[in-house]
């Protein structure tokens, strides 16, 4: 199921989880198992597999040899010089696509997307022990804006749920539901923007499973922000049963399908995804927003192949740190594990996860269990393909560094130290943020309503969506429901 639009609790486990302090040895019986060939994915606790439709190719890597694995520790270039790391790298600029790995397909992996998790905050005992140690680095610096005083850019008047038509469903989850419906007095024209994607939440649902922070904080959110690589909300909605977020509808589907089927990205198409999404986090993190969520499955293509961040369940505003476990275990940072406090350094860590990912065709952490997952990060276990350039693995090794104070993106330079990486020489920042450069993937898409990259689901019963059926009279007891008063900014 294409989980992309929809909040994250609505695959997520339904009850707290707590972590230990420290994690036992091992969990697993195949943890210490040898790893000489590569882990099979499988995508645990989904609803639903994304659909077989018809996909754009991207110029994907050769299939000639096969991959061969090496430990992190038998690793030569662990202290290899930039200028070493230069001579050895490929270089090519953004918009070359080719295939310098020559390496085979990775094993296969699970077309079932991964899902998110959330777990209670940690006690104020060890959250008084973390704040009083320095991080260092960007985190906990007064941001750069205000998200407060950003002009909320929501239309709230002269419009109404019964303006839509509801064409399909796209998604659906444990409490939530994605639609795409067509404002009824918009024009005919196909280049005309009068299709979207409302996202439907169960209003009971969102307060049994305690949720009700995260999805006001997400309508907070994409209220204010505005960015071409972040999904825009448009309106939101409330009737007797759910809220609406009214949003952009993103027809390319999600970067997982796409990644899923070419197996692995070349360096130079990974590095085109991995600088628009860099630019977004940049740009919420001026606001000291963090996302805390960064997967494939969060990164939709539009139509003419840029990325778009969706879902921001888990997003929140932190002016230094915060302890609540929650995004999908093999994109967790150490101090998310640990319960030490995270803040934007996090969402740097995942970009080393998501680069090592759409490099070699699974990410660098993966066990059956999470905790085997928990345990490989935390111990640093990783495993590198043979015949990856050195540029790249030097890449991932500074997203990835368990001390935060050292992580790429996390030093005194900020994220302008990600920018002048070697890795991304060539990269013409400011046009790729005008959307200048050509996408390495196309989607094909017909129409502004196609859903050829997305699940062809029945549509929901009336019943279930009473405010998109009809208007609903005001209810005068309305502020005084316990849960309808959870919901009033909708």
């Amino acid at each position: 199921m294409p989980s992309s639009y929809l909040a994250p609790r609505s695959g997520s486990i339904p009850e707290h989880i707590q972590l230990p302090q420290s994690l036992p040895a091992s969990r697993n019986p195949s943890f210490d198992s040898a790893s000489a060939q590569g882990p099979s994915l499988s995508r645990r606790e989904s609803h639903s597999a994304v659909p077989d439709t018809p996909i754009t190719p991207p110029l994907s890597p050769g299939q000639s040899a096969d991959i061969s694995m090496e430990d992190d520790g038998d690793v030569e270039d662990l202290d290899m010089s930039i200028d070493e790391v230069e001579s050895g790298a490929s270089g090519g600029g953004m918009e070359t696509v080719v295939d310098s790995l020559n390496l085979s397909p990775p094993p296969a992996a699970s077309m079932e997307p991964r899902r998110s998790r959330e777990a209670i905050d940690i006690s104020r005992v060890r959250e008084a022990q973390a704040l009083s140690r320095p991080i260092g680095g960007p985190e906990g610096h007064r941001p750069l804006r205000l998200l407060e005083d950003e002009e909320v850019h929501l239309q709230k008047s002269g419009i109404k749920l019964t303006d839509f038509e509801v064409r399909g469903t796209l998604g659906s989850g444990t409490f939530a539901r994605v639609l795409l419906v067509r404002h009824r007095s918009s024009s005919n024209d196909s280049s005309a923007q009068n299709h979207y994607a409302l996202k439907v939440l169960r209003k009971t649902e969102i307060v049994r499973l305690r949720q009700v922070e995260h999805v006001n904080a997400e309508r907070y959110i994409l209220s204010r922000v505005h960015h071409p690589f972040i999904v825009d909300l448009f309106a939101t909605f409330q009737d007797s049963l759910n809220v609406y977020m009214l949003m952009s509808y993103i027809p390319g589907g999600e970067l997982f399908t796409h990644l899923r089927r070419a197996q692995r990205f070349t360096p130079d198409v990974t590095r085109f995804y991995l600088a628009t999404i860099i630019l977004a986090l940049k740009y919420l993190h001026s606001y000291n927003i963090i996302y805390r969520d960064l997967k494939p499955e969060n990164l939709l293509l539009d139509s003419r192949g840029y990325l778009r961040l969706t879902d921001f369940g888990f997003a929140k505003i932190v002016d230094d740190r915060t302890w609540t476990l929650c995004g999908t275990p093999e994109y967790l940072a150490p101090e998310i594990i640990q319960s030490d406090g995270h803040g934007k350094a996090a969402d740097w860590w995942a970009c080393g996860v998501l680069c090592y990912e759409m490099l070699v065709g699974y990410p660098p952490f993966y066990d059956e269990s999470p905790y085997g997952i928990y345990e490989k990060i935390l111990n640093g276990h990783i495993h590198w393909p043979r015949g990856m350039d050195p540029l790249s693995r030097s890449l991932v090794r500074a997203f990835l560094n368990p001390d935060r104070t050292q992580r790429l993106g996390n030093m005194i330079g900020g994220p302008q130290d990600i920018l002048e990486h070697p890795w991304f020489r060539g990269v013409d920042w400011d046009a790729l943020e005008r959307r200048e450069i050509t996408a390495p993937i196309i989607p094909h898409t017909s129409s502004s309503d196609d859903t050829r990259h997305f699940l062809h689901l029945p549509f929901p019963p009336a019943a279930e969506i009473p405010g998109l059926i009809k208007e609903e009279a005001p209810s005068p007891v309305q502020r005084f429901d316990p849960i309808a008063c959870q919901f009033l900014e909708f």
